[in-house]
This record gives C-alpha cells, sequence and structure tokens, in this order.
C-alpha cells in the first residue's frame, strides 16, 4: 500500500468477519467467474456505449477517486480512479493489473476515514446492495465537503432492466441478487440521505437483442434507457468544490 493510499483509507485494508451472509454469496460468484465477467467488457459495444455516458458529465468530479464495487477495474481505468473496493479478490487482482489501487472492504462499511475522498463511484453495484441506506450513510461520511457521487444504475422499467430482472428470477448467476430500482426510487433514496440530484444522464435506448449501434447519451433520467447516469451532492454542499489534497496514487 503507497503512502497515499494510507492517507485515504486510515485503517487496514483487508475486512472482517462480520461481512453479511448476502455479500459472502455475491462475492463468491464474482469471485469464481471473474475471468468470465471481465471479458463480457472486453471489446464491447454495451462497455463502450455505457462509458460515453460516464465521460459526458460536465461537473466537475474531484479527486481522489473511488469505486465502490470495482470489480476488474474496466471503468475505473477509464475514468482516472485511483482507488476500489470490493469484496471479492480475483476482481480486485484483474484491477489491480489496469493500476487501481484495490481494497477488500465492502460498501456498508468502508475503511476509510472520514471525508477522504473527492468522488464516489457506484456503477452497477446499486443494485446488489442488501441495504443501500447505509452505503448512501458511509459514502455521505467519507466524501470531502464539495464532493461527488456518481450512480450508474439499470432502470427497473426499462428493456435492459426488465430483461435482466427476468434472467434474475430464471437463476441468472449474476442478476440472481441484483434488484433493479426505478430512477424515482434512486432518487428518493439519495435525498431521504441528504444528496441532491446536479446531473443526469440516460442512454441504451435501444433494446437488448438489436444493440448494433453506438448511441450518444441524452441529458437527463430516463425510465425506459437501459443505463442512466446520476451526479449528486450532499445538501448544503450544490455551489463547494473540495480540493485535492494529495493525488489518487
Amino acid at each position: 500500500m503507497t503512502k497515499n493510499s494510507e492517507e485515504t483509507t486510515g485503517r487496514a485494508n483487508t475486512f472482517g468477519p462480520s461481512r453479511p451472509a448476502k455479500w459472502r454469496e455475491i462475492a463468491r460468484t464474482f469471485n469464481d467467474r471473474a475471468e468470465e465477467y471481465d471479458r463480457w467488457f472486453a471489446d464491447s459495444l454495451l462497455f463502450d456505449i455505457e462509458l460515453a455516458a460516464l465521460r459526458a458529465i460536465k461537473t466537475e468530479l474531484p479527486r481522489p477517486r473511488l469505486e465502490i464495487g470495482v470489480g476488474p477495474g474496466r471503468f475505473a481505468a477509464a475514468l482516472n480512479v485511483g482507488f476500489g473496493i470490493d469484496p471479492a479478490v480475483s476482481p480486485l487482482q484483474l484491477a489491480g493489473s489496469r493500476g487501481i489501487m484495490g481494497i477488500n472492504a465492502i460498501g456498508e462499511q468502508l475503511p476509510l476515514r472520514s471525508e477522504a475522498v473527492g468522488t464516489i463511484f457506484l456503477l452497477f453495484t446499486f443494485c446488489f446492495l442488501a441495504d443501500p441506506a447505509v452505503v448512501l450513510r458511509e459514502c455521505s461520511r467519507v466524501m470531502k465537503p464539495g464532493g461527488r457521487l456518481v450512480l450508474g444504475i439499470i432502470p427497473q422499467g426499462s428493456a435492459w432492466g426488465v430483461r435482466l430482472g427476468k434472467q434474475g428470477r430464471a437463476g441468472h448467476p449474476y442478476y440472481r441478487h441484483a434488484r433493479f430500482r426505478t430512477i424515482a426510487e434512486t432518487t428518493a433514496l439519495l435525498a431521504a440521505h441528504g444528496f441532491s440530484l446536479l446531473e443526469s444522464w440516460s442512454t441504451l435506448l435501444q433494446e437488448p437483442e438489436r444493440l448494433v449501434n453506438q448511441e450518444r447519451p441524452q441529458t437527463g433520467t430516463d425510465e425506459q434507457a437501459g443505463f442512466c447516469v446520476l451526479v449528486a451532492s450532499r445538501q448544503g454542499d450544490l455551489n463547494e468544490i473540495c480540493q485535492p489534497d494529495y493525488p489518487d496514487h
């Protein structure tokens, strides 16, 4: 662990036996299938479309940047995120090969000091959280004044959300653990835990079976889109931008 990562975490980079059982089961799935999951995004039009929506963000995203549920680190590396946490070790090893400093932990109990992080990413992770309220409280705790929270979600009512929900109920190895939420439900959770929405983008308006073209993201939220990006700040921090006191690495 580097000196800067020690300053960010303030705790050991391992996690103890209090990890919830649901997380252990999910972590086992992603740990055992880490390379398979990583290959899913290789040379992928889906990855390119989702990444374009994230890169469309105009709000300043302060450093250091952390991704909760970093997985193999493809999005983190593309978005210049320096740190990532994940309960599954094998994906963290893949993320490490992409230059991401990995921490074996869960979002419900972040091993970070308070007010340590400029921007927190939760991409394709929110649907796997047993208790998103706890994770949002932890995000608020570790976020610097003027920090940002970036969510990437699959809206429940979209063709993608409906399809993946059906696959999950049929026993899909990944999505059987997922609970997709509507945009309204997600923004209500953010507001209930002290976050205000600053910016949003929607993409993946092509149906899953007809995904053939690159898409340009659209501003705003659309429940029919297969991927939505929500950028939020803590209420009261709307006009404040935090200043980094050290780089990501």
